[in-house]
């Protein structure tokens, strides 16, 4: 699962077969069917006021054949990603994530700041999560791949906290550009709480991503900048 490929600027995550995918990625947003969600490494310069971001993306696409992807962008290094996997009563979850945090922000509050370009350590949070269950039957309804979404959030969230950024309206809950995509197969189960194996294996998956993640970030940049 997450079979990840890099070849920088390029990160490309093989989910083994087609997938349906939810997400709020800049290419494909949605539920979607792929088989890969991608990772462009970008640079502030190359994201320019006149740009017109999506014809930029899917001529970028199509010149690599990954026009079908799900795709979300950062500046942040891709080399520097976390894969974890965890596993609960049978049902399995895995993560991938890049996470930088020069654009940090606080929940209902906007505190971002013009960080110089190509300044070290800038870069966001960017999430894939596939989840698999026991059996080829298994697979997730569209509400409870919703709810595994908002779990994956949830888990992002947490990491993010306990890093112990501030702000000056309180503790740093994640950035401005944060993007999360969850691959699941179709299928009938309807719950995906914390209650449940699915929520606790997506949760912990992605929860350990971040938090290792996050704790590279602040080892290499200090903080945040002023």
């Amino acid at each position: 699962m997450l079979a990840p490929d890099l070849a920088q600027p390029w990160l490309v995550a093989d989910l083994g077969g087609p997938q349906r995918v939810l997400s709020f990625a800049p290419w494909r947003a949605g539920f979607v069917t792929t088989r890969r969600i991608v990772w462009r490494e970008v640079r502030n310069a190359d994201l320019t006021p006149e740009l017109d971001v999506r014809r930029w993306i899917a001529g970028t696409l199509a010149e690599r054949g990954l026009s079908d992807a799900v795709t979300m962008l950062t500046s942040h290094d891709i080399r520097r990603f976390v894969r974890i996997e965890r596993e609960v009563e049978g049902i399995r979850a895995a993560a991938l994530a890049t996470v930088g945090l020069g654009n940090a922000e606080r929940v209902g509050q906007r505190h971002f700041r013009a960080v110089p370009e190509d300044t070290p350590g800038y870069g966001t949070i960017n999430i894939a999560v596939q989840v698999a269950g026991p059996g080829p039957r298994w697979g997730l309804s569209r509400v409870a791949q919703i709810e595994a979404l908002t779990i994956a959030a949830q888990a992002r969230t947490a990491a993010v906290m306990e890093a112990g950024l501030d702000l000056p309206g309180g503790r740093v809950t994640g950035t401005g550009t944060d993007c999360l995509a969850l691959a699941a197969p179709p299928g009938r189960e309807v719950f995906a709480g914390l209650h449940t194996a699915l929520g606790e294996a997506v949760g912990a998956a992605v929860h350990a991503a971040v938090r290792e993640g996050a704790s590279d970030w602040i080892a290499r940049n200090g903080g945040l900048s002023p």
